[in-house]
């Protein structure tokens, strides 16, 4: 396994980080840190790896590479470590990095501060310190992989058939062994305990940054989505916003992307259904999403579910959008927020398929306060009605 990972091709992770390929790099580098932690390779290769080139996402591995074998590389090789510790810190106090990896580099530390840096779970310490064999890169690889090669054309089926009978066999044998019953929860009584951890959680902690490491901390994969869920709920239910729940959702989102995608489709939900909303819970989500998009803790084209026409608007979807885009003006500015909306294409709030709906957009951002935003509208709405008198002329003549 070794021989394939790294051997076989040392540029599977620049490979990996020039793709773009955020969930196999991770892997991969855990993969590797497992077998640093049994000594099959060197530290040196770890180290190496590290910091390599600075981007965002070269700075997440090497921080969850840290986190993983930090306590081994400490021992085997601590000048190596403090200086990957002390290039972190700087890179920290520049700020030239993501919101999001910052947050991953301070909880690196307080990690080290508290000295909890992952150990070698008893399950996985089978060999004895003694009889550990560190691998080394082998000088002949290409000839001593061609001997191999050779040496498994003579063991291993050749004919194509005779693999498939091979492999036909294998998967009877575990059919056969997957016959045991598996019992399932039905009765969603996990569920409901991990609803009351995450209210506990909220309701227990001294401030939105103690929340949102210890929800980091619990054990939620494949349920991220409840995560979330069960937030905008404790937001909602209040009798006024509280902008402790956007700072706690805003530390969620940008260290954990899932957490970003999946408050993302929450917002997509909780407009399709704003009609089931009451006015304070209404209200609580209209401020809640602003501070999250002020922030860039999510994404703006979440915006483009959005579709301000006279006939898909309701009133609560007016006063919703009213307040939203108010609460964004109020965090941005007017200049900004109209310097945001402009630099991608929201051709839901800014409609120009007709000059109805043009005109039906204009009259709604200058009703509530932001007809500033609307120039660009104003320009094609007189140009479009320029056009039409032209044809009109033409016609006429």
């Amino acid at each position: 396994m070794v021989k394939i990972l790294w051997w076989s091709n040392p540029n599977i992770f620049p490979n990996f980080v020039k793709i773009l390929w955020q969930t196999q790099l991770v892997a991969a580098v855990k993969f590797l840190a497992h077998l640093l932690k049994q000594r099959i390779v060197d530290e040196l290769i770890g180290l190496e790896l590290l910091l390599e080139k600075l981007t965002d996402d070269s700075v997440e591995v090497a921080v969850g590479f840290v986190a993983k074998c930090g306590s081994l590389l400490q021992d085997l090789c601590p000048k190596g470590m403090n200086g990957v510790l002390e290039r972190l810190r700087g890179i920290l106090h520049e700020g030239d990095i993501d919101k999001r990896v910052q947050f991953l580099i301070e909880g690196l530390f307080v990690l080290r501060k508290a000295a909890k840096f992952q150990i070698m779970h008893p399950e996985l310490d089978l060999v004895e310190q003694d009889d550990q064999f560190t691998h080394q890169p082998d000088p002949q690889f290409v000839e001593n992989e061609k001997m191999y090669e050779d040496l498994k054309k003579q063991i291993l089926p050749e004919n194509e058939d005779d693999e498939d009978q091979i492999a036909d066999s294998v998967d009877s044998d575990e059919e056969e062994e997957e016959d045991e019953e598996q019992i399932k929860d039905q009765t969603g009584t996990d569920l409901v305990n991990l609803w009351r951890t995450i209210y506990l959680t909220i309701k227990s902690s001294l401030d939105f940054e103690e929340a949102g490491h210890k929800l980091l901390k619990i054990g939620i994969s494949g349920l991220e989505m409840e995560l979330c869920v069960m937030l905008l709920e404790c937001c909602s239910e209040q009798t006024t916003y509280l902008r402790y729940y956007g700072l706690l959702e805003q530390r969620l989102c940008l260290t954990n992307r899932i957490h970003q995608g999946n408050f993302e489709k929450c917002f997509a939900d909780q407009y399709s259904m704003i009609h089931r909303l009451d006015t304070v819970k209404l209200r609580n989500v209209a401020k809640l999403f602003p501070h999250l998009l002020a922030t860039d803790a999510l994404q703006w084209r979440i915006l483009d579910c959005i579709q301000l026409t006279e006939e898909e608007k309701t009133s609560l979807s007016r006063i919703f959008l009213k307040i939203l885009l108010q609460e964004l003006s109020d965090h941005l500015g007017i200049r900004l927020l109209n310097q945001r909306l402009s630099q991608d294409s929201f051709e839901s709030i800014f409609p120009k398929d007709s000059p109805k709906n043009t005109r039906f957009a204009i009259n709604f951002f200058t009703s509530i306060g932001l007809g500033g935003i609307t120039e660009n509208l104003r320009e094609y709405l007189k140009n479009m009605q320029n056009e039409g008198k032209q044809k009109k002329r033409k016609i006429n003549v």
